[in-house]
């Protein structure tokens, strides 16, 4: 990747993390990166495709979080949730991702809520594609994968983000027993 190209995606981020991505402005980033508005349209169509770039790195990054806390020693339901955990906590602290959900809530952005429904796909899939491999190793009975991995990853939103809206936060230890219960004792052997 050139240093340009870098220097404007490494604008365009904290631009929108700061004023959000409706309020960023080609100009602002050009700015930042120390180009000119010119030089950012030789490598990027428009600012939707400059999102794009950027939350296509984030995705990347966040399943590498997850994968890191994945422990081959540990069993699916173990690791699913440290991963779902790793995601979540990602997503909650990354000042893009909190920027970029604040933006969807607050005014709902089509091209910012595109992205994290994108995001969500791609999340999705991450933990599609971990309850395929379990289902090959015999750790949990046959299943509708995407089925699985959708209620997972909505399961861990609800006790996560939507229970705290109007009850006390659930602790991690909670949360973890919870989906055991609800979810993961139905699949294990």
């Amino acid at each position: 990747m050139s240093e340009k190209r870098k220097q404007i995606i490494e604008a365009a981020a904290k631009s929108f993390s700061l004023f959000g991505y409706k309020a960023t402005t080609m100009d602002q980033v050009a700015k930042m990166a120390n180009v000119g508005k010119g030089t950012i349209y030789t490598f990027f169509k428009s600012k939707e495709e400059l999102l794009e770039e950027i939350v296509s790195s984030i995705i990347s990054e966040i399943k590498r979080e997850a994968d890191v806390a994945i422990d081959q020693r540990l069993s699916f339901n173990e690791n699913v949730q440290r991963a779902l955990q790793r995601i979540f906590t990602f997503r909650k602290e990354h000042e893009l991702t909190i920027k970029l959900l604040q933006e969807v809530r607050d005014i709902g952005t089509p091209a910012v809520r595109d992205v994290m429904k994108r995001l969500d796909r791609e999340m999705i899939a991450y933990v599609r594609e971990k309850i395929e491999e379990a289902m090959t190793k015999g750790e949990i009975r046959s299943c509708d994968a995407e089925l699985t991995a959708f209620l997972m990853f909505k399961m861990y939103i609800a006790l996560n983000v939507d229970w705290e809206k109007e009850h006390e936060p659930l602790s991690q230890q909670k949360i973890a027993e919870l989906f055991h219960l609800y979810l993961l004792k139905g699949l294990s052997r």
